[in-house]
Formats: structure tokens, sequence, C-alpha cells
């Protein structure tokens, strides 16, 4: 038995073979065999061999007819080995002279299943110098004695750091444990990645394995075969990533077989050092115009999360470089990878940690560089007007409005696209306290420019020529943060100039207090009527001020015993304005909190510093306009913003689970009041549903507080095959002067127009109303095909009971109104198969919800849905949408219906796959209703069945309810307007709509 087996690869090697036999041949310790497998070579691979071994017996030739691999090659090779100890060498790479004998003396006086010896790396093709020396280094560094699971733990765990290599043919095996390996281990062609997962089942068999790197065995030819630095093509890249994606399953299916959890964790960590393996390629060996190609068709190959998290680690590296040397010329490449990785993980299941990790840092870096550019243009500014925000909100492109995160060092997320008010000198611990002061003293401290300005995310000054309704506290209000609105009150940086030009300051408009709705006749009744303040506080205030500059006596009288003020704490002032104004409010302030004692505050009584300092700065105002006569003053009006916040689009979860299980999204809208309703209704979904699927369920929702999500979450973990987000949209919807014709139907009906925008992923979204119970499969639901219709629905039997009345005023509102030609093509909305791709392209979220608010419709979204869609819609068995007999609406009004369709919904009755309890009778309310049986046999599992049980206790005295659907406006009037819940008063819509009535009655 030879003290060595070595196995020899090689295909089409005849160039390198001489070499790496030589050096064998040339070992002056001789106690080795070889076995030279030739695999389906073409050239004189086997000529070279049997001249260069010239019948040397230690040496078998094994040539075999066709080419299946490195791999194959090994296991055949290892199949025929005899001695104690197996050893790989590649063909194309070499044994150092004299390496063996000092191999063999190591192995005879310490004994182990592994031993990793050292190596020299020669470059070659491209390969630096100084690459082949980190790659040595690295090779080469020395390790300690290793057991298990230690042995695994350091190769194939991303949580030690992969802290060293697999490469089989920089080891000796003890022969035993490399034949039983080699036994168990796939006989698939893997070519690359091979080592790994050859590596990664010797690994378990070994019980000990030592390091002597100090012993140089091999020599490396890095850069030869399929290594190097030379440029890959697409098909090549994609070729390789394939076999790589062969290795990762081969080690995944075995680490199955073993049914040890710690054996799939090491696979899963094979397979992520494989990414970033494939990742560094297509970094250094892709050609620039073929890496997004590359990374779209690598995803499909390997994971759209996997790809997106190395493409970020990439954009990490190069955007700290970037930052680093201050070339922003050089980033667009940059960019271009961070929006390539947006794009594919935006197909990414929510949680997955180590691409979320990931994609923050890179957009933190991405952020950071696109920040220094518009933070230069912001420093360059003379004019610097700061908009304190401690949201995410939509801003106005802008160099003079610069938004900055107030309580940033409080925050648990820092913005990347504004100041902070937690950098340089500052209080930013106090804004609890200080409120938007915070941003102030901040601003005083470490900015120069030559006006300073302060507003709010939510409130900003007009500054246009123009003058626009107030609301009864003197506020304009809008709708949204956008183009039209900065148009609209100058709030562009040229109108901005423009604005304050001869000024030294500007604030929002003085206004009487007496003419607010409350008619207060001086500020100290107005602070002494609010319930959280206390007037001792301010009283306290002005004593102070008047103590520490008691040449603003005077104007602290007269403000507290006046009748007018200015508010929001807005202003902009010139630098030398400035520089007075804040030290002197600052000072006073930080004496009151030397003195007060608000250990016992509420939440808004905390505030008490920042209501003062309200009111001081009416007082510093009244001041300088008393000692200087010619300050320049201008007052304008102040422009509240309704909805500043920004909708966030989710993510898909389809790409995470694609591999598995085809996935559906299942969206439903409430808040927090239909909670339980909600989760009984997604229960008897899921119930339900197929298991050969996975459902994406999104709730779009309003206020639904984070305790009722948290409990909804841990109920419905028991469905592996789904998964609950939700997406807070009342901000968005609040922009709309949105209501409702009938008291029993909420603003939410409105989501169902959001969900184009919100999950912009999907092209095809289930909707449905959150009071109904599944009993069918909705993924048969789902496979409708809704090719070429907007949408697909259940025609609404109870609608079109009303089209045959015989007072005709539905069929005539259908058709005046709505303007639908088959007015008998009316669809119920709760439940709806959109084809969101179809609905993107018809209208706009904007444009959907400005159509809804219009209040001449009687079911609202449902009429828009039904007039906008009509001639593209797919009409769906009727079990899909069965509504209940509400108030005996079966007989009253659905036998009117065309006989055709009463007939199929009398049949749906008896075998529903959806009942919808779509009246005013619910089953949670007083007295039930009809099919409320069904509804309780799934509301009793779920974890909000007592909160139903009480909605639905009898009452003292119950009022008498009209069973009928109400109707807050008659059908007979097609106007039906309701100027105040649509315009507001002060609103911009409100002025709009009376120039259009001036201007029709022919007035200017």
């Amino acid at each position: 038995m030879p003290f060595f087996s070595i196995v020899i690869p090689g295909y089409n090697c005849s160039a390198y073979l001489g070499r790496s036999l030589g050096s064998l041949l040339a070992q002056d310790f001789e106690d080795w065999e070889a076995i030279v497998v030739l695999d389906g070579c073409e050239d004189d691979s086997a000529a070279v061999a049997r001249r260069i071994v010239d019948g040397d017996e230690r040496v078998r030739i094994v040539e075999k007819s066709a080419n299946e691999g490195t791999h194959i090659a090994r296991c055949e090779g290892v199949a025929l080995a005899e001695g104690r100890y197996l050893m790989f060498l590649d063909a194309d790479d070499e044994y150092l002279p004299g390496s063996l004998a000092k191999l063999h003396g190591a192995l005879e006086s310490g004994p182990c299943d592994i031993l990793h010896f050292g190596m020299e790396v020669a470059p070659h093709n491209g390969v630096s110098a100084e690459e082949a020396g980190t790659f040595e280094a690295f090779a080469n560094k020395p390790f300690d004695d290793l057991v298990q699971p230690e042995i695994m733990e350091t190769v194939f765990s991303e949580e030690c750091g992969y802290q060293r290599d697999w490469r089989v043919w920089q080891r000796a095996f003890r022969a035993e444990v490399a034949k039983e390996a080699f036994a168990r281990m796939s006989r698939s062609r893997l070519d690359r990645g091979e080592d790994g997962y050859e590596y990664f089942v010797i690994a378990g068999f070994a019980h000990t394995e030592r390091t002597d790197n100090a012993i140089l065995v091999y020599r490396y030819h890095y850069g030869l075969g399929s290594t190097g630095a030379s440029a890959l093509g697409l098909d090549a890249f994609i070729s390789g990533a394939q076999s790589y994606a062969r290795s990762n399953d081969a080690a995944l299916l075995y680490a199955k077989a073993q049914g040890d959890e710690a054996y799939l964790s090491y696979a899963e960590g094979f397979a992520r050092k494989h990414f970033e393996i494939l990742a560094n390629e297509w970094r250094v060996r892709v050609a620039d115009e073929d890496k997004v190609p590359a990374a779209h068709q690598l995803a499909q190959v390997i994971g759209f999360n996997e790809v997106a998290r190395e493409l970020y680690r990439h954009v990490r590296d190069e955007a700290y470089k970037v930052w680093v040397d201050e070339s922003i010329e050089r980033d667009e490449r940059v960019r271009e990878w961070f929006e390539c990785a947006g794009d594919l993980k935006s197909d990414c299941r929510p949680g997955f940690d180590r691409c979320e990790a990931m994609g923050e840092i890179a957009s933190s870096h991405i952020a950071d560089i696109r920040n220094r550019v518009r933070f230069q243009c912001f420093a360059s500014s003379p004019i610097r007007i700061f908009v304190t925000t401690h949201k995410e909100v939509d801003c106005f492109d802008s160099q003079i409005l610069q938004p900055v995160q107030v309580g940033a060092g409080r925050s648990a997320s820092r913005f990347p696209d504004t100041f902070h008010d937690d950098e340089g000198e500052n209080i930013s611990g106090l804004n609890p306290l200080y409120c938007e002061l915070t941003t102030q003293y901040w601003a005083w401290k470490n900015i120069a420019a030559d006006y300073y300005g302060f507003c709010h995310y939510r409130r900003y000054f007009n500054f246009s020529d123009a003058s626009f309704e107030e609301n009864a506290y003197g506020e304009v209000v809008e709708d949204r943060v956008d183009r039209e609105a900065q148009l609209a009150y100058g709030l562009t940086d040229e109108a901005i100039r423009d604005a304050l030009d001869g000024y030294d300051l500007v604030v929002t408009e003085i206004k009487q207090l007496s003419s607010f709705p409350e008619g207060f006749a001086s500020p100290r009744e107005q602070y002494a009527a609010a319930p959280h303040l206390h007037v001792e506080d301010l009283d306290r205030v002005f004593a102070i001020a008047g103590e520490m500059y008691p040449d603003y006596q005077e104007d602290l009288d007269a403000f507290i015993n006046g009748g007018a003020s200015c508010f929001c704490n807005m202003f902009v002032m010139t630098n030398e304005l400035f520089q007075k104004y804040s030290p002197w409010l600052f000072s006073i302030l930080d004496r009151f909190m030397d003195e007060w004692d608000y250990s016992r505050c509420d939440k808004e009584g905390l505030r008490t510093p920042g209501h003062l300092s309200e009111r001081l700065l009416n007082v510093f105002i009244a001041h300088e306009r008393r000692v200087n006569p010619d300050l320049r003053m201008r007052e304008v009006q102040c422009v509240r913003f309704e909805a500043p916040e920004r909708l966030e689009p989710q993510r898909s979860l389809a790409a995470n689970v694609r591999r598995e299980k085809p996935v559906i999204p299942v969206v439903f809208a409430a808040d927090d009041n239909y909670v339980p309703m909600l989760t009984t209704t997604i229960y008897s979904m899921l119930k339900n549903a197929s298991t050969d699927f996975f459902y994406d369920v999104c709730v779009l929702q309003n206020g639904i507080t984070g305790r009722n999500q948290e409990i909804m979450r841990d109920f419905f973990l028991q469905f592996g095959n789904a998964a609950l987000r939700f997406l807070d949209v009342g901000g968005f919807i609040s922009r709309y002067d949105l209501s409702t014709n009938n008291e029993h139907i909420g603003i939410e009906t409105y989501f169902r127009f959001i969900i184009q925008d919100a999950l912009p992923f999907y092209d095809k979204v289930l909707y449905l109303d959150s009071d109904l119970i599944v009993t069918g499969d909705v993924s048969q639901l789902y496979a409708e095909d809704v090719s070429g219709f907007v949408l697909a629905a259940v025609r609404d039997v109870d609608y079109l009971g009303n089209l045959n009345m015989k007072n005709g005023d539905r069929l005539e509102y259908t058709k005046s109104v709505l303007g639908m030609t088959e007015p008998y093509d009316y669809f119920q909305a709760g439940v709806l198969l959109l084809n969101t791709a179809v609905m993107r392209s018809l209208h706009g979220v904007e444009e959907w919800l400005e159509l809804a608010s219009n209040p001449v419709f009687i079911y609202n979204d449902q009429d828009i849905l039904n007039a906008e869609c009509q001639g593209r819609v797919r009409y769906l068995d009727f079990a899909w949408n069965v509504m209940n007999d509400c108030g005996g609406r079966i007989a009253k009004v659905f036998s009117f219906a065309p006989a055709d369709v009463y007939d199929s919904y009398l049949s749906s009755r008896w075998n529903p796959k959806i009942v919808h309890y779509a009246g005013c009778e619910k089953p949670w309310s007083p007295g039930g209703c009809d099919e409320d049986v069904l509804y309780w046999s799934y509301a009793r599992e779920t974890p909000f069945y007592e909160k139903l049980l009480l909605r639905g206790r009898p009452v003292v005295n119950p009022p008498v309810y009209d069973m009928r659907p109400p109707r807050a406006i008659s059908e007979g009037n097609p106007l039906r307007a309701v100027v105040d819940p649509l315009m507001p008063l002060g609103s911009r819509r409100r002025e709009v709509a009376k120039a259009i009535g001036r201007g029709m009655r022919g007035r200017a």
C-alpha cells in the first residue's frame, strides 16, 4: 500500500501535463501512486502522459471516452486509489521539489484525518503579482488544530467569517475518510464549484484537521484554466453561474439527506460564498456594457435576493471609494449598479435581512454622494430657509428650502437626504421640549448665511403676490407638496429671492385673536385656555425676560396685554437680526429651564418651551419695530399642507418564493375599528386556500395600532404559506376630499385605487373587502385570465334589481351620470381581480381618486370603476361574490333583476365560494343577519372573537333602524354638491372652483 495516492484529472492538458507529472516523478520521496484520469481529451494528452511516465508502474493512466468534468474524473480516480493518504493535483499545476517527503514526515509524526499544507502562487494571463501575493498570503495563513464542528464552521459558516478555504488540492486526506465521502457524492457533472462541494462532504466525515502551511507542497498557476482576470462574455459568465448553482444544489441535497439542521446551515453558507465569488467575477471580468443584463440573468440562476445583496455590496465599496476620492464624476456606474439592485430587490421578500441590511448601507453611501452635491448647493445659497421635520416627507425642489431632521440623535433612523440637528454644536436631545427650536439652535451655531429662515414640513410661507382664502384660524389649506403648489405659493428659489428682496424680516401674518372662533382678547387669555399648558409658565418666562432685558419690558407688556399675534415660529431674518434674536431667545429659555419643574408634565406640556418661544418671537418683533424705525418687515400668509407624507411602495414576495411556490397577492383595506372583521375574513381565506401557493397578504390600513398588527401577525404565523404586511396609506388618502354616501362604508373603500402604485411590481392583484367569508380556494379565482381586461368581477344583483324598478331612477342615473351604454353590466366591487398593469395605463392613482371624490355618485368608488372600466370587464361566476339577504333584499330587490342573473345568484347561494355581508346588516351587529352562523364559525377561532361578541350585544332602548341601505343624497339631484367636504374653506381647490363659477357667470 503506497503512502500517498495522488489523483490527477485533466482535459486537453497536453500543454501542462508534462510539468505536472514531471514535478511528481522528480520527488525524492518515492512511496506514492498517481492515477491520471484523462477526461475525454481531444488532444494528445494521453501520448504526452505515456511519454513522461515512460513505464513507471506507480502511474496509472485512465482514458475516458467522454468528457464529464473534473468532479466525475476525481470520483473515478478516488475509487481506484490504494494509498493511506489521498491528494489531488490539477493537471496545470505542480508539486514543489522535496515536498512529499516533508509532508510524509508531518503525517507520520502526527496522524490526522485532514492535513492542510502550504502553496506558492504563480500569476498568469493578466493576474498581477500583487493579487497573486494576496491570494498566497490568505491560503497560507496559520491555523490552530480543528475538531468538529469547527472543521465545518471555519469554512462554511458566514457567521464565523469564512475563515479558511475549501480547496481539496491544498490538503491531504486520510484515505478511508475520502473514499467514504466520495462514495456518497453526486455523480452529476458540476464543473465550477466542485472543490467546495467535495470538501463539504469530506469534511463532514473528518474528526480532526491540522494545518502546517510551513510545508510548501503545491505550486498553483493562477490564471490558467478556468481562473484568471481575462474578460468573460455574457454567455460564459452565466454558464459558469449555472455550474456554481449545480454545486450549490448538490450540497443542499446532501445536507437534506443528513437530516441535520446544522448541515443545512453549512450548505446555505456554502451557497452564499459562491454568490460572493460570482459577484466578484461579475465586478472584475464582465464588461461594463454587459453588467446590468448579466445581473438580471444571474438573478434567474441564483435568486433575486442574492444578486441584489451582492450588487449592494459592490455599491457600498465603490461608493465609499468615490466619496474618499471626492470623484463625484465617477459615480455614474455606481448609481447604475444601485438602480439595478433596486430593480432586483423589488422582487425580494421583506425581512430578507442580509439583502435588506446591505441595501440600507449601499443606499446610505449613495445618498451620501448625492447629498454631498446637494448640500454643497445648500451651503452656497446666501438664503437658507430650514424646513423642520421629524418624519420622511415630500420636499420641494429647492436650494433655499433645506430640510432638517429634528431629534435626530434620539431617532431610530437618520433620514439620508436632510441635515440633522445633532451635528456640530446642538441641543438635539431637547427636541421633546424645544420642538423646532433645536433646528434654530443648530443653524445659529453651525451655519453661515445672509438670511436665516424657519418653517415646518407641514407649514410654509406664501411668498407669491397672490392672496388666498384662509380657514377660521388664518391658514391657507393645501393638499400636497408638489410642483403645482410650489409655483402657486412662490416657493421656487427665484420667487423666494424676489419676495425677500429689500426686507430685513418676514413673518407670518399678525392676526387679531378676537377674529378666531374662540374670540380671545389677549395672548395671555389664549395661552391660559390651552388644556395642556399653564399660564404661570408664560408669566414666569415674561418676568425672566424683563429681568434679563429691561429694555424689552415695554414690548413684553404691550404683547401680553394686546390682542394680536403671529404664529408657528416661522420667520426669515437677515444675519444681523438673527444673530441678535438667537442669543436673546435661548438665554431666556435657559434661565426658564433652570427654574422649571417638568417632571410631571404630560407629553404636550413638555413642549412648553416651544410654545413660549412662539410668544417671545412676537415680543422680539415688536421690540425691533419700536426701536428700529427703518426696519423693513413683510407679513405673508401661512400655508398648511394636509398630507406631506410620502407613500412608500412595498416590495414583492415573488422572487424569493418563486422557486418553491407561485405567489398570489391579496389586498385588503381597513382601519383599526375593522380589525376583528378583517382578521376573520383573512382567516377564512387562508384556511380554505390551496397550499400549493404562497399568499402575499397586504393590508392597506389607516391607523391600525401596532399592538393589533402584532396580534394579527402572530395569529397568521400558523399559515406557513402566507406573509402578512401592513401599509399605512391614511396620510396619502387624506390628501383628497373623500366621503361615502352610505354610512356603513368608510373611506377605506377608496384604498383599492392605491394598489397599482403601492404594489408596483404586481400586474395582477386580488382585492377583497373585509366583510366577507371565503369558503372557496382563492387560487382558483386568481387563476382567472384577465388579459385584455381591466378587471374581473361579479355582476351586482342588487344594482341590477334596482335597474328594473318601475320608477326608472337607477336606470336613468346609470345612463346619464355613469355614462354606461350597457347598464346591466354593472358589477359589485367587493371582490375584484385587478389587472393593475392596465389600470395604471388607464389612470394614475391621483386621477382615480379625483374621479371618485365627485359627490354625484351613489356608490362612489364602485360607480367610478363601472363607469371607467365598462366594456373591459371579465365577469365571474356569482359564487365568487354571493351577497347575503340583508333586510329581505332578495325578495325586495334582487328578484327584480333579469331572470338569468337572478337564477344564477340563487344557484350560487347553495354553494358559495365567497359570502359577502354587503349591506347595512352585519353578523356582529345587534340582531345579526342572514348567514351569520357561517360568519361566527370562523370568527370564533380568531383572537378578536370576544370583541366581535361585544359589538353584537343588545343595547338598552335600542334605536329604530331603517333597514333599507341609506342614501345620503337623492338620486334625483344629479349634482348632489357638498361644497365644504369637497373643497374645504381656504383650499386652493375652492379658489379654482370659485374662479370657474365666476367665469361661467361672465364675471371677472
